[in-house]
């Protein structure tokens, strides 16, 4: 009795968890593996969902601690408008703020100049950002190339 007790509370906890996040974030989920580096605030609670979904997503994530990311966003070229809570690096890529892993993987597995990827601020219902309940702000991720032509890489609206 007591072993069933603790499977129906796991079934309990799992089934907490896959309504902890939107589903649409798992779409596009591939098998394919990329080691990417996070620079992130200790402080901050989306980042760890942002990194979290990349792990969901078989990202291999080196989840980088700082006390300032604005060094690391200059040094990544960065632009100030781009800019959100985290910073990362992939395969020589810069991916700034709470870009989905499927736009990512899409990003690596085509051949671009793209340099960047960026959702700049924090939308809310995006990867990281979407807890249960959280309102889902339609947001745009954006591109810059090496010829720093900004465009519109994905939309995301009514998810």
């Amino acid at each position: 009795m007591k072993k069933m007790i603790f499977v129906l509370a796991g079934l309990w906890l799992l089934s907490l968890q896959s309504f902890a996040a939107d589903p649409v974030w798992l779409e596009g989920k591939t098998a394919q593996q990329y080691e990417i580096t996070v620079y992130r605030s200790a402080s901050c609670g989306c980042c760890k969902g942002w990194i979290s979904h990349l792990k969901d997503h078989n990202f291999s994530v080196n989840d980088v601690v700082v006390n300032d990311v604005n060094p690391y966003k200059q040094r990544l070229g960065v632009p100030a408008q781009a800019a959100s809570c985290h910073t990362a690096e992939v395969n020589g890529k810069v991916i700034e703020g709470h870009v989905p892993a499927q736009d990512i993987k899409r990003l690596l597995a085509t051949a671009n100049d793209i340099q960047l990827l960026a959702v700049p601020g924090m939308p809310s219902g995006g990867p990281g950002m979407d807890d249960a309940g959280a309102r889902k702000d339609a947001f745009t991720v954006y591109s810059l190339d090496s010829q720093n032509r900004v465009g519109s890489f994905s939309q995301y609206a009514d998810y």
